[in-house]
Parts: C-alpha cells; sequence; structure tokens
C-alpha cells in the first residue's frame, strides 16, 4: 500500500496550481452562475444529509481531490481496515472498532461481549436498590458513553448518570454528591487498569464505600483482568487492544450509555453506525459522505492554509459533541511524522473547536464573520427547532456570502467567502446519532490516509503520562 508522502502524488501538485487559478473566485460567484450547486453538492445517507456547497470547490477541485484519493491507495487502505488487518503499525495491532458494529457478523466473542453487556444492563435497569452509577475513565473512556446520555437522556429508568475524567478531586466530588454509597455502582473503564487519572478516582469511590463491598458496587471495563481483580472487582468486560480509548463507545466501554438508553436504543445506535460502515466501504468517493468531509479538510488545510475547524451543533443535546470530536480527530491526526517515520512538510490535522449554537453566535462568531483567518465551519442541524435551523442557514449563508453594499461603513462590512458544510440529521434519535459520529470517525481514517499517517497511535499522550509518574516519583 502507498506510504509515499502526498505531496509526490501529481494530484497534490495539479491542486495547488488549480488553486491559483481560482484564487480570485468567490462563492458568490459560483452561486451565481450555477444555479444547481446548492442542490448538486450534497448527497445523504438515511436520515444524514451533508450540504457543502458553501465549500470553496469547484467541480474541478473535487474531481482532483478524488484522484488524490485514489493515488493515495484509500480503498486498499480502507479494506485492509475492514478485514482486520495490522494498520496500525507503530504498534503492530488491528483496528477493529467496525466489528463492533457489525451485527449477526460481528466475530463470536464481540456477541457474547455485547450479550453480556444486555444482561448486566438489564440486571441494573431492573434492581430497585440502585439509584446512581459513577462512571470513572478518561479520554475516550469517558467522553463517548457521557456524549451519548447527555445526548439522548435516560429512558426506562430512574437511575442516575454521572461521570468523573479528571484527577481533580472536584470532579469525583461532584460526582458523588448527594449519593448514597449503598445505592451506587462505579463503573471504571480502563483498558490498562493503570491510568492514574481513572485509578486514583476509583480509589478516592473505593474510600467512599466505606469498607463496602467492591464486587457488589464495582463493574470493570478492561483489558486487565488481573489488574481488575487484585483492586477487588469480580464483574468485568473486556476492552481488546484493538480498540483505541476514542473508538471505544460501541464497546464495553457503553456499558453506561447502554444502562441509560436501554438496549433497543443502544442497538439503533450500533445500526446506524454500522449502515455508515457499509456506505464507506462501498459508495463512490463522489457519493462518500466521510470521504468527502476528508477531502474537503484537507483542501481546506492544505491548500487554502486554515489552520482551525469549528463544529458548531446547533443542539443543545448535542453539547459534548466539539469536546468529543477534539479527541478524535486531533489525537488521532495530530502527527508530525509519518508512516515511514519522515518529519512531515505539509499540515496535518488542524485546531478543532467548537460549541452549540445559537450560544456562540453571541461570542466567537464575531471572528468567524470578521476575523482575519477565516475559519471552516461544520453546522450540525439535528431538526430540533425552525428557529434553530433558520439561526445556522443564516450563518452559514452570511458567512459565505458576506455583504455587497458598499454604502455601510467598513466596520459593518463581512467579507464572505469563509467556507462552511451544513450536516443534517432528520431527527435526534439513536440511529442518526449513530450514523453521525461514524461519519466523523472515518473522516479522520480518510484523512489519515491522505497525509500518510497512521491515525490510531498517540505517542505524544503517553509522553505527557510518563513525564507525569516521574515528577511524581521524584516528589515522594
Amino acid at each position: 500500500m502507498n506510504t509515499s508522502p502526498p505531496d509526490q502524488c501529481p494530484s497534490w501538485a495539479r491542486l495547488a496550481q488549480y488553486r491559483e487559478r481560482i484564487r480570485g473566485t468567490r462563492l458568490a460567484d459560483w452561486f451565481s452562475s450555477d444555479r444547481g450547486r446548492a442542490t448538486r453538492l450534497m448527497t445523504a445517507i438515511g436520515g444524514v444529509q451533508i450540504d457543502y456547497s458553501r465549500q470553496r470547490v469547484d467541480d474541478e477541485v473535487l474531481r482532483l481531490l478524488v484522484q488524490l484519493a485514489d493515488q493515495r491507495a484509500l480503498p486498499e487502505w480502507r479494506a485492509a481496515m475492514f478485514e482486520g488487518q495490522p494498520i496500525n503499525t507503530t504498534e503492530q495491532r488491528a483496528v477493529e472498532h467496525t466489528r463492533l458494529r457489525a451485527g449477526d457478523r460481528a466475530p463470536a466473542d464481540i456477541r457474547a461481549t455485547l450479550e453480556r453487556m444486555r444482561s448486566i444492563a438489564g440486571r441494573i435497569r431492573g434492581d430497585p436498590r440502585l439509584r446512581r452509577i459513577v462512571h470513572l475513565g478518561t479520554g475516550g473512556s469517558a467522553l463517548g458513553p457521557q456524549l451519548l446520555v447527555d445526548a439522548l437522556g435516560a429512558s426506562g429508568t430512574d437511575l442516575e448518570f454521572r461521570f468523573a475524567a479528571n484527577v481533580d478531586p472536584l470532579d469525583l466530588e461532584r460526582a458523588l454528591a448527594g449519593a448514597d454509597p449503598e445505592s451506587t455502582l462505579v463503573v471504571v473503564a480502563s483498558k490498562t487498569f493503570t491510568t492514574r487519572e481513572t485509578l486514583a478516582n476509583a480509589q478516592a469511590a473505593k474510600r467512599w464505600l466505606s469498607g463496602r463491598d467492591v464486587a457488589k458496587h464495582f463493574i470493570a471495563v478492561t483489558g486487565n483482568e488481573r489488574a481488575a481483580r487484585e483492586f477487588g472487582v469480580t464483574e468485568i468486560l473486556p476492552l481488546p487492544d484493538s480498540i483505541g480509548g476514542r473508538y471505544s463507545l460501541w464497546s464495553a466501554v457503553g456499558l453506561t450509555a447502554l444502562c441509560a438508553l436501554g438496549a433497543d436504543r443502544f442497538d439503533a445506535l450500533l445500526a446506524g453506525a454500522h449502515a455508515v460502515d457499509e456506505h464507506f466501504s462501498s459508495a463512490p468517493a463522489e457519493r462518500n459522505i466521510p470521504v468527502l468531509m476528508g477531502l474537503l479538510g484537507v483542501w481546506n488545510v492544505n491548500f487554502l492554509g486554515s489552520p482551525t475547524h469549528a463544529v458548531l451543533p446547533y443542539s443543545n443535546a448535542l453539547r459534548l459533541l466539539p469536546a468529543y470530536l477534539q479527541q478524535l480527530e486531533m489525537e488521532s491526526n495530530g502527527k508530525c511524522v509519518d508512516r515511514e517515520g519522515r518529519t512531515l512538510a505539509y499540515a496535518t490535522a488542524p485546531v478543532l473547536w467548537g460549541a452549540e449554537g445559537t450560544v456562540g453566535q453571541h461570542s466567537f462568531h464575531q471572528l468567524l464573520h470578521q476575523g482575519t483567518q477565516p475559519v471552516p465551519v461544520d453546522f450540525v442541524v439535528a431538526g430540533v427547532s425552525a428557529e434553530l435551523d433558520a439561526n445556522a442557514q443564516a450563518q452559514a449563508e452570511t458567512l459565505a456570502l458576506g455583504t455587497t453594499d458598499d454604502s455601510w461603513p467598513p466596520h459593518r462590512r463581512h467579507p464572505g467567502n469563509r467556507p462552511s458544510s451544513t450536516i443534517r440529521l432528520e431527527r435526534l434519535d439513536a440511529r442518526h446519532l449513530g450514523q453521525l459520529l461514524a461519519l466523523y470517525e472515518h473522516k479522520v481514517f480518510t484523512q489519515g490516509i491522505l497525509w500518510n499517517i497512521n491515525s490510531f497511535d498517540q505517542w505524544g499522550v503517553e509522553l505527557g503520562k510518563a513525564e507525569a509518574r516521574r515528577i511524581l516519583a521524584k516528589e515522594a
């Protein structure tokens, strides 16, 4: 498979040349000369649609980007991932999160774990003794389940759900505030069961239980069963090495979310993601939503020079989406060497940031509209209300077209020509959320292949943890 630098591909050079030809062309020009643009640059899967007509691309840019994907051997790399080949080359691991949601086609061990999860969740939801579940993890082992619970809410249960990810004691104190130790269950999610932040919170929660039986109040999700048993946990669900933390919400790490959502909605979440897996693996690049998302991001970063990217969900239920995607994208693709260990001469992942609309309109949208650095935007619209939809559309239109009235004073003029995509969910439910998250996962994979980097390791994270251990040992 191709591991040469992408800037050696013929299409990379052609894209750079074509960028110079269209440098002075504005989005307003493309819309006025192409009446069908708004409907042509749009595609959908199920109840999720992407409108990328406000991106600074024309048909030639898109054609060259698709050529670039072919020259980077994206189809071969994609097939290798779905086949379970060890494409995480620095750790010699397969990348198997898509198998977690493959339904009847999932491997037997994955199906067995899911059945155990359903059984445990059913027991927990039916236990009148329990009142609160406290989920302890950090990074992906907390962000994913917390997003699901916050976005979709609990159904069919009176259980309360709290999360603690920060080693700052206040985080756990807030998660336990008002709870009765006798009616509290703690779920500890840690692949290694050695992550200092998570174990510090687990030890503090054990002390809070005041001598009660750990086995009755703790469940562990881990790949280190021995360490979990030494801690005192007997109910243990597996987390394979092939599942990265930021891709783990589909695994046993999602137990807390399963307890909140119930089995039917959790199954719908998995089914939505699986539908996107099939779309990603088979749809032609020109109509393949995650491929298009990845290609457009590469265009914005490497050819239009955009160092940041904003994700703006117009839904309070999706308020945690930017934080979740920050880890997914920046931990995956924030790399400065390629698969062959060569220092990169081109940019990779942009800084991802954002907040829910319409809150941001009264703060950082000022920079989006009139700042000196154009910021590409994803507007995520979930069909919550007509007012939210109208605000998202207005922001996207104004960013693209700006203002053209020369009679206005300079401080009231808006340059426009600022790119965005609008991702629209037919409604916000488990299936559509599963689709949305899987789209972003495969976008990240696409960009990793285009940039010739390994999206599935995180040595920068590991270095920081090792240094913290060294400092603590020195101070002890």
